[in-house]
């Protein structure tokens, strides 16, 4: 049996389709449109192509690097007809997420063997952040992990209060120092907290920061550094959350806290809510780092783990 098939359930099958569908709709809807009646692949269809991609947000420089992976194909393959087409466009989208270090993730895996695991979550304001921190919890408990969740966002009060929420909900531990404290302080003594308690996982949640904000972005470095003061080898995941729907915009929010933390996994959100889901391939072309969650919908066992294998087939069938 394979992994898709294994992992995918038919719920999760359908979960993926159903919020894929409007990026689906938009790319190959029109692909298929363009191709309609043609017998080669000239001029005007590539140029056609590098629109349909570009108004996905999946970036120019990673669509003219499928364009050209397709040319290249075509002279070689010998083009014949629309399904020759989506079957090398299809190798050639699993090409770029092979090649940037995007792998099929069996299900919610802990970045490390050692505990506790460390967990530092970045992105700005209404990007999902503290929703994904609370089904990603959601999912660790089913498995059986012990977890605390650190309340590092301390300028807001409803950030504080919402992690409360999640943790309340989830029946699991919750560390806080209160509004207006350090927020690198409250990260060290949560991992403090999950080590005195041996717990398997401590997940810390932090403000979302304005990218433009160059003290803000020093301040989480900081953050990091404290928590590897606290453990060695810790944050064993920085992931950052991006929002789909903001298309080019979480990209130039993905240059900013890669400049300024060492994020090792990205979660993107509300998929579902976007035809624009080419900002997938573009994220991952970019920046090199792995996709490890996309969320396809607002319930609790809509964030998926990434697999490569389950988008490609979602986006093209």
């Amino acid at each position: 049996m394979s992994f898709f098939k294994k992992f995918f359930t038919r719920e999760k099958k359908e979960d993926l389709d159903q919020g894929l569908e409007k990026t689906k709709s938009n790319i190959f809807g029109q692909i298929a449109k363009a191709v309609a009646g043609k017998t080669t692949v000239d001029e005007s269809f590539l140029d056609e192509l590098e629109a349909i991609f570009i108004s996905a947000d999946v970036g120019l420089d990673t669509t003219i690097k499928i364009i050209d992976r397709l040319e290249a194909r075509v002279a070689k393959d010998k083009y014949i007809n629309t399904d020759d087409l989506n079957r090398i466009l299809k190798d050639e989208i699993a090409n770029i997420f092979l090649e940037n270090k995007t792998e099929d993730v069996d299900g919610y895996e802990l970045p490390t063997s050692s505990k506790p695991a460390i967990f530092l979550v970045v992105g700005v304001n209404g990007v999902g952040k503290t929703t994904t921190i609370g089904k990603i919890t959601h999912q660790l408990k089913k498995q059986g992990k012990s977890v605390v969740l650190g309340a590092g966002d301390t300028f807001r009060a409803a950030a504080v209060d919402q992690l409360k929420i999640w943790a309340d909900r989830n029946d699991c531990h919750f560390f806080s120092k209160g509004m207006n404290t350090d927020p690198a302080a409250v990260a060290y003594e949560t991992v403090q907290y999950a080590i005195n308690n041996d717990l398997d996982v401590a997940i810390i949640d932090t403000a979302g920061r304005l990218h433009t904000k160059k003290h803000l972005m020093g301040e989480l470095s900081k953050i990091k550094r404290s928590v590897e003061k606290c453990l060695p080898g810790a944050p064993h995941e920085v992931l950052l959350v991006l929002d789909a729907t903001t298309g080019q915009n979480a990209i130039e929010q993905a240059k900013h806290f890669t400049a300024a933390t060492d994020v090792s996994a990205i979660a993107l959100t509300k998929l579902d809510g976007t035809a624009k889901g080419g900002v997938v391939l573009g994220i991952s072309d970019i920046f090199k780092i792995p996709i490890k969650y996309i969320g396809v919908g607002e319930g609790i066992e809509h964030l998926q783990p990434f697999n490569r294998a389950a988008f490609i087939e979602a986006l093209f069938n």
